[in-house]
């Protein structure tokens, strides 16, 4: 067995302190996370502190893994909190006028934001959070297709939103031009 390696230190797991630190120094992701899957900021806050709570006292990971552990329980606190569940297609939420100037305010948040819960965890999950299909079928307890067609959905929804705002910013930008052409054509 001489080509054995031997450990010369065990890994460390992470602690108490590990995840303070952690949820210390990345408060403001960490909340912006819990905030994208809540779509609510009170809610947000009860996730982020169960985010915490959980990450002190769940399982035992090792300190190379507290960083997306404390990620991860976030996702966990909030699907418990939420209890996203994917809708029937015939139960599919569109993009309607009341989300639109919600949307051309707050821009890409907005439209997230105003997806519906189990689209809006397919999304932060799958995209921003970089989860396999798989996983998050795990988290949300679901199926992988429900995972896909939610994210479809999403995804959708999503683009419709931005043409909207891209759309919204065109116009007034043209006002803008003709209030301006108007402006010099009475200086002239």
């Amino acid at each position: 067995m001489s080509g054995a390696k031997h450990i010369t230190s065990p890994t460390r797991y992470a602690s108490t302190g590990d995840f303070d630190r952690i949820f210390h120094e990345e408060k403001d992701s960490l909340y912006q996370l819990s905030f994208l899957l809540t779509a609510d900021h009170e809610k947000a806050q009860q996730c982020f502190v169960s985010g915490l709570e959980d990450s002190v006292k769940g399982n035992a990971v090792f300190t190379e893994w507290a960083r997306s552990w404390a990620r991860r329980t976030i996702i966990q606190s909030a699907v418990r909190l939420i209890n996203p569940r994917p809708t029937e297609e015939h139960d599919r939420v569109s993009f309607d006028n009341n989300r639109r100037t919600e949307t051309i305010v707050h821009g890409e948040i907005g439209a997230v934001l105003e997806l519906g819960p189990f689209e809006r965890f397919t999304f932060v999950v799958l995209v921003l959070e970089h989860y396999s299909e798989h996983e998050c079928s795990l988290l949300l307890s679901c199926s992988r297709r429900d995972v896909i067609a939610g994210q479809n959905r999403a995804s959708q929804q999503l683009r419709s939103a931005m043409e909207l705002r891209l759309d919204h910013q065109v116009r007034v930008g043209g006002l803008m031009n003709q209030v301006m052409d108007r402006e010099c054509a009475k200086e002239v």
